[in-house]
């Protein structure tokens, strides 16, 4: 089975996202500022158009509007597009069980 990458990048960002939600109340507005840079940058890299999109919206938001406000209803919505940019887990099949012949 091939390792793919998307996982390590899908896993590192929600560690990413997860860690500045985890921070509630004690944000500071450059970490903010570098961390969201360096989501976007990630997902841009690895073609996680949603995330990249909404860490750049997020960064003007912050801007514009304060911490508090915005900040966790994209952090949310950035998870949510890491799992919608996965493709689904494969279904590893069970072997059939052995056919047995009845005579009759």
């Amino acid at each position: 089975m091939r390792h793919d990458p998307r996982l390590a990048i899908s896993a590192d960002l929600l560690r990413r996202i997860d860690g500045l939600a985890g921070e509630r109340g004690h944000w500071s507005v450059p970490r903010l500022h570098d961390e969201l840079d360096q989501i976007r940058h990630l997902a841009g890299t690895f073609g996680f158009d949603a995330v990249e999109s909404l860490a750049g919206t997020l960064e003007s938001a912050l801007s514009l509007h304060g911490m508090e406000p915005v900040m966790l209803c994209y952090l949310d919505r950035m998870r949510d597009a890491v799992g919608s940019a996965m493709p689904p887990m494969p279904v590893l099949a069970r072997p059939a069980a052995p056919v047995v012949a009845l005579r009759a």
